[in-house]
């Protein structure tokens, strides 16, 4: 017998409801912003960026090898004779100089392509690249589903592997600022981990303790937190109220923040391969949104992840003096 093959959604009818329109739309509505597409090197980076730009949502500058980008485009038939090439020698040298083009200004947003995200990630966090702010650099998924009723964020899954307490309050004001972008004025936070009580064996639950202490003393603004809470009672107002847990968050979640990388990697693809959740990825935390998704990622959440970061980067147009 053949095994069966498992794979996320990529139907259209599940796109992101914001506002009164969908993500997409909505993004669209807004204008398109330069993107620097960094080492697009096969053909499902290629057509990626695009399918974002047929959807009006990018202008795109390939910082590249520019014969390994003609070579690619030649064997896939793709035409890319109105898309600007900056000539690199590899990927690593891409990265720096994508990195270079965002701290300029040139560029609104950086998009991953073949290379491998470490490498991305490294460029946009040099010193001397000028992309870094006072804030850890953080991942955010954007999700939704058919069982809950709105999207809502989980973080981070992506980037920060085993965060401190310092690390996860800024992962926690990254995904403040998404959310308010998105139209949410005043998220609700979850602080998750495997019970609702604090206990000192714990650490998730020292962590959630103290976040959510950081956020009545005015440390952590923008948002209502509680925490720790389990994923159920945090998703769910029933499963809190048969527990007893008294919460402003439950059942309201807008960002759920998992204990560590591997928690929320797993938490978010079972999202997407059981859930049949859509998703969008996007980095937070530096000076320009990354686009930052995986080589097994569909169509759709490579364009979901562009038109994010299309709002991210005109909302923060928007807040400049």
């Amino acid at each position: 017998m053949k095994d069966a093959t498992f794979s996320p959604s990529n139907d259209s009818a599940q796109s992101f409801r914001i506002g009164n329109g969908t993500l997409i739309d909505c993004a669209r509505s807004l204008g398109p912003i330069r993107v620097g597409v960094v080492h697009p090197c096969d053909e499902p980076s290629l057509t990626a960026m695009l399918d974002a730009k047929r959807a009006g949502l990018i202008d795109p500058v390939i910082i590249a090898p520019r014969t390994k980008i003609e070579t690619v485009a030649q064997s896939a038939g793709i035409v890319l004779h109105d898309v600007p090439i900056e000539d690199a020698p590899h990927s690593h040298a891409a990265a720096a100089a994508a990195a270079r083009l965002a701290a300029s200004g040139r560029v609104e947003a950086l998009m991953k392509g073949s290379l491998h995200t470490d490498e991305l990630m490294s460029a946009v966090l040099d010193r001397d690249a000028g992309l870094r702010t006072n804030r850890r650099v953080s991942h955010c998924y954007l999700m939704q589903t058919q069982a809950y009723p709105r999207p809502f964020i989980i973080t981070d899954a992506a980037i920060n592997i085993a965060p401190t307490l310092e690390e996860k309050a800024d992962i926690v004001r990254n995904a403040i600022e998404l959310a308010q972008t998105i139209g949410v004025a005043i998220p609700h936070v979850a602080i998750l981990a495997a019970v609702e009580t604090i206990n000192p064996r714990m650490q998730a639950t020292l962590d959630a303790a103290a976040l959510c202490k950081m956020a009545q003393r005015g440390q952590i603004t923008g948002a209502i937190l509680d925490g720790p809470l389990g994923f159920d009672n945090a998703i769910s107002a029933d499963a809190a109220r048969i527990k007893g847990i008294d919460s402003p968050v439950a059942g309201r979640v807008d960002v759920l923040v998992v204990p560590d990388l591997e928690s929320g990697n797993m938490l978010a693809k079972q999202m997407e391969y059981l859930g049949q959740a859509a998703s969008a990825g996007i980095v937070m935390g530096a000076r320009v949104p990354v686009i930052l998704t995986s080589r097994s990622d569909s169509p759709h959440t490579r364009i979901a992840s562009c038109a994010l970061a299309v709002l991210v980067a005109h909302h923060r147009r928007a807040a400049k003096p």
